[in-house]
């Protein structure tokens, strides 16, 4: 097996592909303990403090620990690039085994919806995070932490296993890599404007929020990273994380209409 892996690593691997023990196996999963890390930071930082980030890191180790048991040494592709699907996907099925989201705040969603659609008619614009919370009687923090959540509940649900009853596909659609060769004209299109109409988002967005939206989905950082480096708390980026998805909902929704 030729790869870039130190000296022990090297030598871990060759005695887990030999003996298939268990010793072996809790020292590979230390050695990258740190891609269940990173998806739980990545991902909680869009769930409600209710989450249990200890739930996760179980969900992360198994997904882990399955990617070790079935990854296929010979064959050309990185250990940490196969296991980090497997660790994000075993998160978010866990997630949706779960129903994370309480019964309350699907009720508020709804409301949330539901007074949006009726302001928007009314002011024939998509209407702010202050209007929306005026009208429902909660707070303007609590109404962007609210629409966050419910975004992130659409991503689980594309997580979600097939049931057409085909054997075959064993993973839920989330661990799918597209085959962008085959993409039909039409999605190409409607993918196309997609991204203009999140690009035009983004201008409206100021510079921190253009910075936290960068360094976050596109430099993969954690919102605790994002703040050493803008000099601000992580309660602060978390803040202004929620405001720019808050400012970015209708595109963010027509994007996970198309997955």
């Amino acid at each position: 097996m030729t790869t870039n892996k130190s000296p022990l690593e090297q030598k871990l691997w060759d005695k887990w592909i030999l003996t298939k023990d268990r010793d072996t196996a809790n020292d590979l999963i230390q050695n990258y303990i740190y891609l269940v890390s990173f998806h739980v930071d990545r991902i909680s930082s869009h769930l409600p403090n209710n989450v249990s980030k200890d739930d996760m890191k179980s969900f992360g180790l198994m997904g882990l620990y399955d990617a070790l048991k079935k990854f296929e040494p010979a064959r050309d592709l990185k250990f940490d690039t196969y296991a980090a699907f497997r660790v994000r996907g075993a998160i978010i099925d866990g997630l949706r085994k779960e129903d994370w989201l309480p019964r309350s705040l699907r009720e508020k969603t709804k409301k949330i919806e539901q007074v949006t659609g009726e302001l928007e008619q009314t002011y024939q614009r998509l209407p702010t995070a202050e209007e929306i919370a005026k009208r429902t009687g909660m707070l303007t923090k609590e109404v962007e932490e609210i629409i966050k959540d419910s975004l992130f509940a659409h991503v689980l649900s594309i997580e979600e296993k097939p049931r057409d009853g085909r054997s075959e596909l064993k993973e839920g659609l989330g661990y799918t890599i597209a085959d962008e060769a085959t993409i039909s004209p039409e999605e190409n299109m409607l993918a196309i404007e997609v991204k203009k109409e999140l690009a035009e988002g983004i201008k409206l967005l100021n510079d921190n929020e253009q910075m936290v939206i960068s360094l976050f989905y596109h430099d993969e950082l954690t919102l605790t990273e994002i703040g050493n480096v803008l000099g601000l708390t992580t309660s602060r980026i978390s803040q202004i994380h929620k405001k720019a998805i808050f400012k970015l909902r209708k595109a963010l929704k027509k994007i996970q209409a198309l997955s």
